[in-house]
């Protein structure tokens, strides 16, 4: 497949701008030198970031705004019904996917791509601040804000490129890579490739077309098949991986471990983060900066500064002793790693309040059985009705789905099922108590939940002493 030359100046259109893949598409673009335009169908605050970057956005979409252009990009959430893509298509403009722009962008550097499941973004990030640490300046293309750049794009005209290598819909196999990450394969996005064995089929050959170092958890029984088959350098706690995390040693939000090496110890590594599955994410990030020619030293500087991601255990406020987390997790494993770096954080929690907003009717309808055993280190779980994220409503399937597949497993669960918001949040405000850690997750409109919730705990505070 040809990739849209991306090495002279272009006149380029980004449609639904505001996406958080489509907003740093257009960022790394405008960085680049490009004109570039965008438009989304209302105006968000992500829009503000984007015309900060030098593009002009337009806030409905209309034919004419693709007139003029070498090309325009969507995402898969644009229908072919769009009348920019349409206009495009029927006045010969080229009308590339967003696997085919973020090829043409990586096709500029060399690029490492950032893979798996869950766990991209951070690891993305942890990789992309060690790069730079080490003075590489490197550009980025990630799927979520870094807290200590404030953005999710940065074009720098760097040697390097790290970018996220999106499944959900194939992206990754489109994209020119030299090097690659594997986090972990889990069962999603079924609806796209028919069956998990699809899925895995496709990180085999993706994994295929990478001639540089592919560095792949051998904690995750998928991704060791996959190093095997691949040649790949493995990273994780087993013993067995060649980059290995050991002597872990969390306390008061913070987590410390070795990383051991061809058979000796490379040094320590002082995360500020919480979580084993962190750990594991800044292993890869070090395995692969290593493997590339950075320093243990200059990685291990790095990740000790390391200020994380939006919506990854993102510490919301603290309200008359409870404290509020919100975190992006939303498939089984990864709602199950948030809850045990909860309850092993070191942090002196009396009770974890897990708050779960499932996402998409067709995952639910799949997958609701998996949640089983996510939510075992929490005491009080709260389900939420599914948030749509435009999928269409299926009968008979709900967020209840989910609590019925907790409970069957585990009948003593406290579970709390509320699929109003207005129930939910005075639910929470009124139950939470000193000492809580009350963490919501899932990908949909949840994260406005703690603000929502310490407003109504202050409102019936006031009410009382009234």
């Amino acid at each position: 497949m040809s990739i849209f030359d991306l090495s002279r100046l272009r006149n380029l259109h980004v449609v639904g701008v505001g996406g958080p893949g489509m907003s740093a598409i257009a960022i790394a673009l405008a960085e680049m030198g490009h004109t570039v335009s965008g438009s989304d169908i209302r105006e968000q605050a992500a829009l503000e970031r984007v015309r900060a970057a030098g593009v002009q956005v337009h806030v409905g979409h209309s034919r004419d705004v693709v007139h003029g252009r070498d090309a325009i990009t969507y995402s898969t959430a644009i229908p072919e019904a769009n009348i920019e893509r349409a206009e495009a298509v029927a006045t010969g403009i080229p009308a590339l996917h967003r696997s085919g722009m973020l090829a043409a962008i990586c096709a500029q550097a060399k690029s490492i791509g950032v893979a798996g499941t869950h766990g991209k973004t951070s690891t993305a990030s942890m990789l992309m601040l060690i790069l730079a640490h080490a003075g590489w300046r490197p550009s980025f293309i990630i799927g979520g804000d870094v807290t200590d750049m404030g953005t999710g794009a940065q074009w720098t005209g760097g040697e390097w490129l790290v970018v996220e290598a999106d499944e959900s819909d194939g992206s990754h196999l489109e994209l020119p890579l030299h090097a690659t990450i594997l986090t972990n394969v889990e069962a999603d996005f079924l609806d796209f490739y028919g069956s998990f064995e699809a899925m895995v089929d496709g990180f085999d050959r993706y994994l295929g077309q990478i001639d540089g170092p592919k560095v792949l958890c051998l904690d995750d029984p998928i991704c060791a098949g996959l190093a095997s088959r691949n040649g790949a350098l493995t990273y994780g706690t087993s013993p067995d991986a060649d980059f290995i995390a050991s002597n872990i040693r969390p306390g008061n939000g913070t987590v410390t471990f070795d990383v051991e090496h061809a058979g000796g110890v490379l040094g320590s590594v002082a995360l500020p983060l919480r979580g084993l599955h962190n750990v594991c994410n800044a292993t890869g990030a070090l395995a692969m900066a290593v493997a590339i020619g950075v320093s243990f030293e200059a990685a291990a500087a790095a990740l000790a500064k390391f200020g994380g991601v939006a919506r990854r255990f993102d510490l919301r406020g603290l309200d008359d002793g409870v404290t509020f987390v919100d975190d992006y997790a939303h498939l089984p494993a990864e709602i199950a790693a948030v809850l045990a770096a909860a309850r092993g954080s070191g942090d002196g929690w009396h009770r974890v309040v897990a708050v779960f907003q499932p996402n998409r009717f067709n995952r639910m309808a799949t997958m609701s059985a998996d949640y089983r055993d996510a939510f075992i280190d929490a005491d009080v779980v709260v389900l939420t009705d599914i948030y749509a994220s435009g999928t269409a409503p299926i009968p008979g399937v709900t967020g209840k789905l989910v609590v019925n597949a907790v409970l069957d497993a585990h009948p003593s669960s406290t579970m709390v099922w509320m699929p109003r918001r207005d129930d939910l949040v005075d639910y929470l405000a009124r139950t939470l108590r000193a000492g809580d850690v009350c963490i919501s997750m899932g990908c949909g409109d949840i994260s406005t939940l703690p603000d929502e919730v310490q407003l109504q705990r202050a409102s019936i505070r006031e009410r009382r002493s009234a």
